[in-house]
């Protein structure tokens, strides 16, 4: 298996760089459509002297430091969206790549719960790492060690992810129970009308239906999906390793994280968006 070849001989395993030239694709692409839509839904109004938002900057960081953010935070809106676009599109990559990172840290300064953006830096740190980027559109398939490294830390990084989700929710019994996911549910089915902001939830009707009025069988059933994430989540990033489970690993995992992402479609894009981009990187 490439992985622990890579890891033997101290990462001097040739890989194909490829592998990093499309997640470097795919990365621009979801940061893209994530900064696109930071623009609506109030985004771009976010720090406008008076609002809460900048009061709550000012509190957090000290009227210097918040005035200083509040000014600079529509310019960087725009120029991380469109280093995002570039980076896709592979005009210098390296120093978009920079700019992207730097654009989504800002978020860290006033996001309650910036998981996704943690995540967004740790992936984009490996991608920094790579050796061979590409350029363009291209992509090169001639075996090398420029990508060895930063490859690995990817995979490591993705499954440390699922497991360690996995054993989050195996500690739970609310979670394992299916009760959790029952209540969520149900709860969402009752206020769901009164959210200004349920545009950001797309729970089909059919699972609200009949799935969602919190009766012994619909926690059952919600119990059954709980250890089918559970089993996924853990099983998962072997899967991918291993050629021959490859294809049927992909495929579970996309729908997953689809599942996943019609919970919550503005708050998972990037992450969902971009734990399937790291497939590839367990790609050999």
């Amino acid at each position: 298996m490439w992985f622990f070849d890579a890891l033997a001989s101290g990462f001097q395993q040739p890989t194909d760089p490829g592998c990093l030239q499309w997640f470097r694709i795919i990365f621009g692409t979801v940061l893209t459509a994530r900064f696109a839509l930071a623009f609506g839904q109030g985004g771009w109004d976010r720090l406008s002297p008076g609002s809460l938002s900048a009061h709550l900057a000012e509190q957090r960081l000290g009227p210097a430091r918040a005035r200083l953010l509040i000014g600079v935070y529509r310019p960087v809106l725009i120029v991380r969206a469109a280093a995002a676009l570039a980076l896709a599109l592979g005009f210098v990559p390296r120093v978009t790549l920079l700019v992207v990172l730097a654009g989504a840290a800002m978020e860290l300064l006033y996001l309650k719960s910036p998981n996704a953006i943690r995540y967004t830096l740790l992936t984009g740190t490996c991608l920094l790492l790579a050796g061979d980027l590409g350029q363009g559109l291209r992509i090169e398939h001639s075996l090398s060690t420029a990508n060895t490294w930063a490859q690995c830390l990817l995979v490591l990084i993705t499954t440390d992810i699922y497991w360690n989700s996995a054993w989050q929710k195996l500690r739970s019994p609310q979670f394992r129970s299916g009760l959790y996911l029952a209540q969520w549910i149900h709860t969402y089915s009752q206020v769901r009308e009164h959210l200004s902001y349920r545009r950001q939830f797309a729970v089909p009707g059919i699972v609200l239906r009949h799935a969602g009025n919190l009766t012994e069988r619909d926690v059952r059933l919600w119990r059954l999906v709980a250890v089918t994430v559970i089993t996924a989540e853990s099983a998962l990033p072997p899967a991918l390793l291993i050629p021959q489970s490859t294809p049927y690993a992909v495929a579970a995992g996309i729908t997953m994280h689809v599942a996943f992402t019609c919970l919550k479609p503005r708050q998972l894009l990037t992450f969902s968006g971009l734990t399937i981009a790291t497939y590839v990187a367990f790609a050999t």
